[in-house]
């Protein structure tokens, strides 16, 4: 049986849902199979993060109707044997699925896979509440912003009354020039506030906005390595943190410091 897990955030915008792809990917570098599945009914935009938004023939709702079957559902990443997409439908009453019915949907496939990785809507709504239904485990992303934080530790509050195997928090688009300057909350502070297991730390990177452009998982960078110290916690329980900090550090730390805010 696959490890259902739910990517979820108290608020829009933190970068859940190109998390969540970027972490299937690096999860497969591990060697497990990866199925990346958008509930994100309102949004829906996963297809368009992985580049595969002009390959769907059908999706979820398909399934549900009857009209294909849940194999044929499945968009195979381009690059990457190990990665399947199951997109969502961008129009359609949310209403009339419910979550018998994807569970249904996924009691088929999971066997095919050692990770379902659920995009989830952000907030608390019914959506919301559909993916953590389905779920076994679940991810919390942040950012290290007062309002996000506040938001993470409201979902955390709800989430403790699902029957949740994990929960663990993944601080997202952190700067490291920001923190040793005290311009942005620490890592430290942020996960005691929390108080809930660190899976991960993912700074801020560039790469991660050129490949919104063009679509896909990113292959380089300081973001790529962040993901795959968070897949090796996720799949191994690794600790090691990525130290988004630690190239900000001394003197030459300081000139890259002062170099980086005044571009």
């Amino acid at each position: 049986m696959s490890r259902r897990i739910v990517i979820t955030s108290g608020k829009g915008g933190v970068g859940k849902t190109t998390l969540l792809a970027n972490l299937g990917s690096a999860l497969t570098s591990l060697g497990a199979r990866v199925l990346l599945i958008d509930l994100d009914f309102g949004l829906n935009n996963l297809d368009v993060v992985m580049g595969v938004e002009n390959k769907i023939i059908y999706d979820i709702l398909d399934v549900i109707m009857g009209k294909c079957r849940t194999k044929q559902a499945l968009i195979p990443d381009e690059n990457n044997d190990k990665l399947y997409i199951l997109p969502t439908f961008h129009t359609f009453n949310i209403d009339q699925v419910d979550y018998e019915q994807i569970d249904k949907v996924l009691r088929e496939i999971e066997y095919m896979f050692d990770y379902c990785l659920i995009d989830c809507p952000a907030g608390m709504d019914a959506g919301f509440n559909r993916a953590c239904r389905l779920a076994r485990e679940a991810i919390v992303v942040t950012t290290p912003h007062i309002s996000a934080i506040r938001d993470a530790d409201k979902i955390l509050s709800v989430l403790s009354n699902y029957r949740l195997d994990s929960v663990g928090v993944v601080i997202n688009r952190a700067r490291g020039d920001l923190m040793i300057s005290g311009d942005m909350i620490d890592i430290a502070t942020i996960s005691d506030f929390l108080h809930t297991r660190l899976l991960g730390v993912v700074p801020d990177d560039d790469q991660i906005n050129r490949n919104l452009l063009l679509g896909g998982v990113i292959k380089q960078g300081e973001a790529y390595d962040a993901m795959g110290l968070v897949a090796r916690a996720v799949d191994q329980g690794s600790e090691v943190i990525y130290d988004c900090t630690r190239k900000y550090k001394g003197l030459i730390g300081t000139i890259k410091r002062k170099l980086k805010r005044a571009v």
